[in-house]
C-alpha cells in the first residue's frame, strides 16, 4: 500500500492562505484569552486608532512588532492577552459630520444636541469599522471577544469614576484661563495638539502716544489686530531708557483708551525697542503679567475667530481681515512706523489645520503637579516604567517635569459630556462664571445637591462640553480591562507587561497612562515601553499626509500579500526603536522591499513542497526523532539549535529585526541552499536506507521547527505548511500558534563544525564562482586542485571532499599540501627562490664554496702565467690561437646559446638544494606543477586554500580570450568618456550635485569591473 504524500499546491496563494487562517483563527477564537489559564500573564493593549481612521504604514508597522511579540510570548506558554479597541475622536469624527451638515445646509445646532448624537452614532455603526476589517487583513492576534470603545458603557462608566474621585480630590477645577483656541472646530485643544510650523510674517512697528502729550513709545507686534484688547504697555524696571515713564500712561490708537506703562522683569530689553505692548486676554506671556499687575482682561475675539463688540468699528471681521484693516487704519492715523519682513513660529491646530488664537476661557482643568509628581517618584526610585531604547527615558522624565496644568473640556458634542450641572435659575438662566455648579454621577444626584442649596424650584443645565478624548484614553490600560470593578482581567492582566507605540505619542498619550494608573491604581500601567521609529519613504523622508509621500500598505498587500509586508517591516529595523527605509516606485506602486520577502515566502513552499515530497507520507512526528551521523547532518542540527538560540535571545530583548534577519539567513542560505541540495543523493529510493531515513527525519524536525521559529514574523504561510506537513484533519482545532516556541539544546551545538562547514562551504561557493568566471556551461563537470599548507584544512575539505565534488561539479578533484613557496597567488608573479633557513650546515657549505672559488683563481693564474710563456714560442703561439677560437666557438654552441643548455650546462656546477619533502595522498594521476597549473586555468582563494580550476579541454580558451577582450574595451571605453565628463570643469560646476556624484559612483563602478576582466585575462595568458 503506498503511503499517502501530503501536497501543497505548486504555487503559492497568499491571498487565499490569508483569508483562510484569519477566519478559522477569530471562528474558533484561538487568540481569546482566559485569566483562569496557567502561565504568566503577558498583557498588552493596542494603542487605540481613531474610529475616523484608515490603515496606514505606521498602523502597519506598528501591528506587525505588537503581533512578533504577542505571538512568540503566546508560544513560549504565557496566559496572553492582546487587546483590541478604537478611540472615539471627537474633533474628527465632530469634523466629519459637521461637514456632512454643511453640505446639507444645515448646523449641529439646527438638529440638536439628542439629533446629532444619533447620527455620530449611525456614522460609526456604518463607517466605525474600516479601521477594524484592515487590522483583521494583518492578521493581528488580538482578542476579539475583548473589544473596546472609549464611548462604550464600561469604559464612560470608568470615565465618570475617575472625573468624580479627582474632582472631590480637588484635582480638577473650573477656571477663567487662557487656552489654545481652534476656530475651526471651535474648541479649546491642549498643548500637544498644537503643531508648531515656521512661516513667513511680517513684524509691525506701531507708536503709541504719552497721555500728557509729552512723546510716545514705540511697540512691534506680529498679531497687530490684537493691539484692540491691549490694556498696557511693559518695560524693564532696570532699562534706564524708560524708568522714568513707568506709572504714565498712553493712549491706545483706533480706541483711544489710557493705559498704564508697567515695570515687569519678564520684558527683555535688547528685543525691538524694549517697549512690548500687553494683551492679557490673548497671549500666554501677557496672561501672566496681566494677573501680576492687575490689569484688565479684555477678549476681542468670537470663537469662530471674528472680532466681537469689544473690537470696535472692526466687529464681526474675520480676524485676518481685521489684521489688514487695522493697519490701514493705524497708517491712515500716522501712527504705523514700519513694517519688517519676519520669520516666526505661529502654533496650528492639529485638527483644524488652522493658526490657534490664545482666548480668555472658562474651562476644566486637572491640576498636574500631584501626578506628575507621583509619576516621577515611580520613575526615579524604581524605574518604572523600563523604556526601550533606554535613551527615551530622559525625554519622559524631562515632560513630566515641565508639564502645566491640563485643559480637559472641550466644545464638542461627541464624547463624554462632562458630569456636572449648573443652577441656571440662579443667573437668569444662563450659564457664566458665577453659575453655581454640582458634580455628581447622575442628573438626579446633582438635582439632590442643588435642591439642598436652592430649593426645591432650582432649574439644572448640564455642562454642554465633552471630556478631552486623552481623558479617556488615558485610563485605557486598566479601564479595558474592568476599572473600577476589581474583575478577574484586572486581576490577572494588570499591569500589563508591553506598550508598544511610537516616539511622538509619549507626551500625547504615555505620560497620561502613567499619571492616571499611579494615581487611581498605585501602580505603573506597564512594566516595559517599547518606542519604535518611522517608517520613512523611499527617499528616507518622514511620511506626511503634507508631503503627500505616504505609502498604502493595502496596496502592497493587495500585490505581495499580508505575510511579505509584516515581515518586511520587522526585518528592517536594525535596532530597537530605529526607523526604517521602505523602498516604493509610485509610478509602477511596487516595493522591492516587500517583493523580497515575498520572494522569501515562496522560496519557503517550495522547499517545504521537496521535503514533503521526500517524507514518503511520514509527518516529523512519525518518523521520530534523528540521531546525527554523517558531518552535514550534524551541522544543520547545530545551527538549527543556535539559530533558535539567537532567536530567542534577540526577540527576549526587543531585537525583532536581528530575529528576523537571522530566520532569514538560515532558511534561505543554510537549510534551502545547502543542506537540502547535500542530501537530495541520499533520498534516492536506491540510496542507503538507513542514510535516507535520517535525513528524511532531519529535513521534517527542522522544517517543523523552522515553521515555529517564523510564525511570529509570517504566521499565515507557517500555518499553511505546518496544517500540511503534520498532516492535521480539516475539521481539526489543532493550530501552530499554540504549539510550543522550539528551545534550545546547547549540546547538539558544535561551533567547531560550524567553522569548519564554512569552509566546505566558501569552498563550493569558490569553485562555483570561478566556474561562472570562465563561462563553464553548468552541465560540465571540471577539475579542481585544491592546495593548503594547513594539515586542519586539507583534513576538512577531506572529510567533505563528496559535496564539494557534488554541488561543484568537479569530476576530479585533488587535495594537496603546498609548503609556502609553492602557493599559487590570485595574480601570478616572477617566481623567486625561497629563503633557507640558517644552519651549521649551511654555513659549512658555505665556507667549501668560498675556498675552492679561492683555490680556483689561483689555479687560473699559474694557467695564465704557463700560457703566456708558451705564446712567446713563434710556431706553438699560432697553434694555440687556432685551437682556442675553435674551441670557444663549440663551447658557446653547446652551452650557452639555449635556455636549456645554458640550464643544463650551470646544473653540473651549481646543483639546486634539496628541497623539503611533503607528504601527499595518493592520487589517482600525476600532480600538475604549480607552473602547469598556472598555464590555460582560474585561480582563486578561500582562507589559505588554493583553488585551480584548468580550463583546457573544459572551455574553448581563444573564444573566452576574445569574448573578455571585448567586454574589457567596451568598460574602458565608458570609463573613459566618463573620466572625460569629470574632467570638464562646465559639467563638474554646473550639473546637479547627484548627478555629478551618480557619474564618479558609475566610473567607479566601470574601473572595478575593467580591473577584474584584467585579472581573468592574465590568468589565461
Amino acid at each position: 500500500m503506498t503511503a499517502t504524500i501530503p501536497n501543497l499546491p505548486s504555487i503559492y496563494d497568499p491571498f487565499t492562505t490569508e483569508a483562510k487562517w484569519q477566519q478559522f483563527w477569530e471562528e474558533n477564537q484561538v487568540y481569546k484569552a482566559d485569566p483562569n489559564h496557567k502561565g504568566e500573564p503577558y498583557c498588552v493593549v493596542i494603542p487605540p486608532p481613531n474610529v475616523t481612521g484608515s490603515l496606514h504604514m505606521g498602523h502597519a508597522f506598528e501591528s506587525a512588532l505588537i503581533d512578533s511579540l504577542v505571538r512568540y510570548q503566546r508560544m513560549k506558554g504565557r496566559n496572553t492577552l492582546w487587546l483590541p479597541g478604537t478611540d472615539h475622536a471627537s474633533i474628527a469624527v465632530q469634523t466629519i459630520l459637521e461637514k456632512q451638515l454643511k453640505a446639507e445646509g444645515k448646523t449641529r445646532n439646527d438638529l440638536g444636541r439628542e439629533k446629532f448624537l444619533e447620527r455620530a452614532w449611525q456614522w460609526k455603526a456604518e463607517s466605525g469599522g474600516t479601521i477594524v476589517n484592515q487590522l483583521r487583513r494583518l492578521g493581528v492576534s488580538v482578542d476579539w471577544s475583548r473589544e473596546r470603545f472609549t464611548l462604550d458603557e464600561g469604559l464612560s462608566k470608568a470615565v465618570l469614576e475617575a472625573f468624580i474621585r479627582l474632582y472631590e480630590e480637588g484635582l480638577i477645577y473650573r477656571g477663567n484661563y487662557l487656552v489654545n483656541w481652534c476656530p475651526a472646530s471651535q474648541s479649546a485643544v491642549s498643548d500637544l495638539e498644537v503643531e508648531p510650523k515656521e512661516v513667513n510674517g511680517n513684524l509691525w512697528h506701531f507708536r503709541y502716544p504719552l497721555s500728557d502729550g509729552s512723546g510716545y513709545v514705540e511697540v512691534a507686534t506680529t498679531r497687530p489686530e490684537t493691539m484692540l484688547g491691549d490694556t498696557a504697555v511693559a518695560v524693564n524696571p532696570n532699562d534706564e531708557r524708560y524708568q522714568h515713564l513707568i506709572g504714565k500712561t498712553l493712549t491706545l490708537p483706533i480706541m483711544n483708551r489710557e493705559i498704564p506703562i508697567i515695570g515687569d522683569e519678564l520684558v527683555d530689553p535688547t528685543f525691538g525697542t524694549g517697549c512690548v505692548k500687553v494683551t492679557p486676554a490673548h497671549d500666554p506671556n501677557d496672561f501672566e503679567m496681566g494677573k501680576r499687575h492687575d490689569l484688565p482682561f479684555i477678549n476681542i475675539m468670537n470663537k469662530d475667530g471674528t472680532i466681537n463688540d469689544n473690537g470696535g468699528e472692526f466687529q464681526g471681521q474675520d480676524r485676518f481681515v481685521a489684521r489688514k484693516n487695522v493697519v490701514a487704519r493705524l497708517e491712515a492715523d500716522g501712527v504705523l512706523v514700519k513694517v519688517e519682513e519676519y520669520k516666526h513660529t505661529v502654533p496650528y491646530s492639529d485638527r483644524g489645520k488652522v493658526p490657534v488664537e490664545p482666548l480668555l476661557s472658562t474651562q476644566w482643568f486637572v491640576k498636574i503637579r500631584p501626578l506628575a509628581d507621583k509619576t516621577l517618584d515611580f520613575l526615579d526610585h524604581n524605574n518604572s516604567p523600563e523604556f526601550v531604547p533606554q535613551r527615551w527615558t530622559k525625554v519622559y522624565r524631562d515632560w513630566l517635569v515641565n508639564l502645566r496644568d491640563w485643559c480637559i473640556s472641550r466644545q464638542l458634542w461627541w464624547g463624554h459630556q462632562i458630569p456636572a450641572w449648573y443652577a441656571v435659575s440662579e443667573t437668569n438662566g444662563e450659564i457664566t462664571d458665577a453659575t453655581p455648579h454640582f458634580v455628581a454621577r447622575t442628573a438626579a444626584e446633582a438635582l439632590e445637591k442643588a435642591q439642598a442649596q436652592f430649593g426645591a424650584d432650582v432649574q439644572l443645565e448640564q455642562d454642554p462640553d465633552v471630556l478631552d478624548t486623552w481623558f479617556s484614553s488615558g485610563l485605557w490600560p486598566f479601564s479595558t480591562l474592568g476599572w473600577p470593578e476589581q474583575t478577574p482581567d484586572l486581576t490577572t492582566y494588570y499591569p500589563t507587561t508591553t506598550l508598544v507605540t511610537g516616539f511622538d505619542i509619549i507626551f500625547f498619550w504615555v505620560a497620561r497612562m502613567t499619571m492616571m494608573a499611579g494615581h487611581f491604581t498605585g501602580q505603573m500601567p506597564f512594566k516595559t515601553v517599547y518606542i519604535h521609529g518611522l517608517v520613512r519613504d523611499e527617499n528616507n523622508k518622514k511620511m506626511s499626509k503634507s508631503a503627500n509621500n505616504g505609502i498604502d500598505p493595502l496596496l502592497l498587500i493587495a500585490k505581495y500579500g499580508t505575510d511579505a509586508l509584516r515581515y518586511t517591516l520587522v526585518k528592517e529595523v536594525a535596532g530597537a526603536g530605529q526607523d526604517i527605509r521602505l523602498e516604493y516606485d509610485r509610478k509602477k506602486d511596487e516595493s522591492s522591499s516587500v517583493e523580497a520577502a515575498r520572494n522569501f515566502a515562496n522560496k519557503l513552499w517550495n522547499a517545504a513542497r521537496f521535503v514533503m515530497m521526500n517524507l514518503d507520507g511520514q509527518t516529523p512526528a512519525q518518523l521520530g526523532q534523528p540521531i546525527a551521523t554523517e558531518l552535514s547532518d550534524k551541522w544543520i542540527i547545530s545551527r538549527y539549535h543556535q539559530v533558535i538560540k539567537q532567536t530567542n535571545n534577540y526577540i527576549d530583548n526587543y531585537g525583532l529585526g536581528e530575529a528576523a534577519k537571522g530566520l532569514y539567513e538560515f532558511i534561505w542560505g543554510d537549510f534551502c541552499d545547502w543542506y537540502i541540495e547535500l542530501v537530495k543523493s541520499r533520498l534516492q529510493k536506491d540510496a542507503d536506507p538507513a542514510s535516507r531515513k535520517v535525513a528524511q527525519q532531519i529535513l521534517a524536525t527542522v522544517l517543523e521547527g523552522i515553521l515555529k521559529l517564523l510564525h511570529p514574523f509570517m504566521p499565515h504561510i507557517t500555518e499553511e505548511i505546518w496544517q500540511t506537513l503534520t498532516q492535521q484533519p480539516e475539521s481539526g482545532k489543532e493550530t501552530l500558534a499554540l504549539q510550543a516556541y522550539p528551545e534550545v539544546a546547547e549540546s547538539l551545538i558544535d561551533t567547531g563544525l560550524e567553522e569548519q562547514f564554512d569552509l566546505l562551504i566558501n569552498t563550493i561557493r569558490t569553485i562555483r564562482n570561478l566556474r561562472a568566471e570562465a563561462d563553464v556551461k553548468p552541465g560540465v563537470k571540471i577539475t579542481a586542485n585544491l592546495q593548503s599548507e594547513s594539515e586542519k584544512e586539507r583534513l576538512i575539505i577531506t572529510a567533505g571532499k563528496s559535496y564539494i565534488q557534488d554541488l561543484a561539479k568537479v569530476e576530479t578533484l585533488t587535495i594537496t599540501a603546498t609548503s609556502p613557496e609553492e602557493k599559487i597567488q590570485p595574480e601570478p608573479t616572477q617566481s623567486t627562490q625561497p629563503t633557507q633557513p640558517v644552519t651549521k650546515k649551511n654555513i659549512w657549505g658555505g665556507l667549501k664554496t668560498f675556498g675552492l672559488i679561492i683555490g680556483g683563481l689561483i689555479a687560473l693564474r699559474i694557467g695564465i702565467i704557463i700560457g703566456n710563456a708558451g705564446l712567446r714560442l713563434p710556431i706553438v703561439g699560432t697553434f694555440f690561437e687556432t685551437v682556442g677560437l675553435v674551441y670557444a666557438g663549440w663551447f658557446t654552441a653547446r652551452n650557452l646559446l639555449t635556455p636549456a643548455s645554458r640550464k643544463q650546462f650551470f646544473g653540473k656546477w651549481f646543483p639546486p638544494k634539496n628541497e623539503q619533502k611533503v607528504e601527499i595522498e595518493p592520487q589517482s594521476a600525476p600532480l600538475p606543477t604549480p607552473t602547469q597549473e598556472k598555464e590555460n586555468s582560474i585561480a582563486g582563494v578561500v582562507g589559505t586554500i588554493q583553488v585551480v580550476i584548468p580550463l583546457q579541454g573544459v572551455v574553448d580558451i581563444d573564444a573566452l580570450r576574445a569574448k573578455l577582450e571585448k567586454s574589457l574595451s567596451k568598460v574602458e571605453a565608458e570609463a573613459k568618456s566618463l573620466s572625460g565628463r569629470l574632467s570638464n570643469s562646465n559639467f563638474v560646476d554646473k550639473a546637479p550635485a547627484d548627478v555629478v556624484q551618480g557619474v564618479r559612483d558609475t566610473l567607479a563602478e566601470a574601473e572595478k569591473q575593467a580591473e577584474i576582466l584584467r585579472d581573468r585575462l592574465r590568468s589565461l595568458a
